[in-house]
């Protein structure tokens, strides 16, 4: 045999010999080691001519996108093949611009949206696979009444939130009197549920009045038996909170350790007061450069309302939309390109599902199938992607107040109020419908050492004088 060959032939055993090393240092299981080589491999056979040490990120992101829209791989698998790629470049050959690679967009952002994830739950249709399932008592035992709480419940748009809220209490009622039909339920069957929930389950105060009204819900628009006196029943106290913010140092140290599109994420909630479902929504259109406002389409109770862009976030939102429209463009000539729109507006609009406008502006960082109608979409990127990336951060920064993806939203109030801002102002920008739920931050501001001085502080001082 050719000396050459053998030589050759060694130099490639040393290599996967290196690759499985670093692959088991990063405790990757021994089962799981022969398809990271095979993605690797996979990965150098679709770029022939080019050294491994030659590549750059373009040709990784290109790798990803056109791996990312087959859809024999699950999630799992692509993650494998992200991470296969980054133990290659970040640990092995140890390339410059690996460090700098947003690895972990394109480990986590892929993450589908399950069949009850509130973007997709609301397209199901009234079929028997949703009145089988074994987790709905009342679609499996008692399906005429379940199609009359969904018409009962979508008719007046109610929010998928309430729905399943007011669901999954209508069960537990109706799974508390098993020997009952709830025709035949009154008050009394009513009040030694609630009882229930306060003695014995030991709910909040608010968990309770949610109970109260999903059940006056059911026997007023469904049972078609509305309530009446329902009595004296046990009451839990109902606390008052204070809602966690955090100083402008403390956001300072969670924003810097969150990069990629991620931080940019983390940055708008912060900038404009967003909830993360809100940002997470965010299309093309609503990005209004010319009078530097964002528009925050359908959010809690239905309302739209607008938030100021952040200057400084300018930039970056422009450099992500144009990232978004190459994106899609290359998903549109491997024949996708779709999004999912309001249905009564894909209906009137058949082509507009392709039209960059609608794309979501934080799109996954792969390609999902719709779990109606199976036609695969780019979704925009998982909530809970942003939720722990906030959550690891606050860990990172040893930051002891209780951090989510809701205190950014809480300390651009307060820091807004703090620096002068009428609260009207910042009822609006919340999109509060009164204004009595705004007054809460001023409970944070004017408390604290921040509102009164400890006496302690100033009998310190008086012995220091004395």
């Amino acid at each position: 045999m050719d000396s050459s060959i053998q030589s050759t032939d060694h130099r490639v055993e040393q290599f996967w010999d290196r690759y499985l090393k670093v692959a088991r240092l990063f405790r990757v299981p021994e089962k799981a080691l022969p398809w990271y080589r095979r993605h690797v491999q996979t990965f150098i056979d679709d770029f022939p001519g080019i050294r491994l040490q030659d590549q750059c990120s373009e040709n990784i992101e290109l790798w990803l996108e056109r791996v990312g829209r087959d859809p024999r791989f699950s999630h799992w698998q692509y993650r494998q093949k992200v991470d296969s790629l980054r133990l290659l470049f970040c640990h092995l050959l140890k390339i410059p611009w690996a460090a700098n690679f947003d690895w972990d967009f394109w480990l986590t952002a892929a993450l589908p949206l399950g069949n009850d994830h509130p973007t997709v739950a609301r397209t199901y249709e009234m079929n028997s696979q949703v009145v089988e399932n074994p987790k709905n008592y009342l679609g499996k035992e008692f399906p005429e009444l379940y199609r009359k709480f969904l018409a009962a419940v979508r008719i007046p748009d109610f929010s998928i939130n309430t729905e399943r809220s007011y669901l999954g209490w209508i069960i537990r009622f109706l799974q508390f009197h098993q020997n009952t039909l709830p025709q035949h339920c009154a008050e009394p069957e009513v009040a030694s549920f609630l009882e229930h929930l306060a003695v014995r389950r030991k709910v909040a105060g608010a968990t309770q009045a949610q109970a109260l009204n999903a059940l006056v819900f059911f026997f007023a628009r469904v049972l078609e038996q509305p309530l009446g006196e329902i009595g004296p029943f046990k009451r839990p106290k109902k606390p008052k909170r204070i809602p966690t913010v955090l100083s402008p140092s403390e956001i300072e140290q969670i924003l810097s350790r969150i990069d990629g599109v991620k931080g940019l994420m983390c940055r708008l909630m912060y900038g404009t007061g967003m909830r993360v479902m809100e940002c997470a929504h965010l299309r093309i259109l609503d990005l209004d450069f010319p009078y530097k406002q964002i528009i925050v389409r359908a959010s809690k109770g239905k309302k739209d309302r607008v938030v100021p862009m952040p200057e400084v976030l300018t930039a970056a939102l422009h450099k992500q939309v144009q990232w978004v429209d190459e994106l899609h463009e290359k998903d549109t000539k491997a024949g996708f390109g779709s999004v999912m729109i309001p249905e009564a507006l894909a209906r009137k609009y058949p082509n507009a599902e392709k039209e960059l406008r609608w794309q979501f502006l934080f799109p996954a960082s792969r390609l999902a199938q719709d779990p109606r109608s199976g036609i695969m979409r780019r979704h925009h990127i998982h909530q809970s992607v942003i939720q722990k990336a906030i959550r690891s951060a606050a860990t990172q920064s040893k930051i002891v107040k209780r951090v989510t993806s809701h205190t950014l939203r809480h300390s651009f109030a307060t820091h807004l109020l703090e620096s002068g801002s009428d609260i009207r102002t910042v009822q609006d920008l919340l999109g509060h419908a009164d204004v009595s739920t705004t007054m809460i931050y001023t409970h944070v501001i004017s408390k604290g050492g921040n509102g009164v001085r400890s006496p302690l502080d100033k009998l310190d001082q008086l012995i220091t004088t004395e």
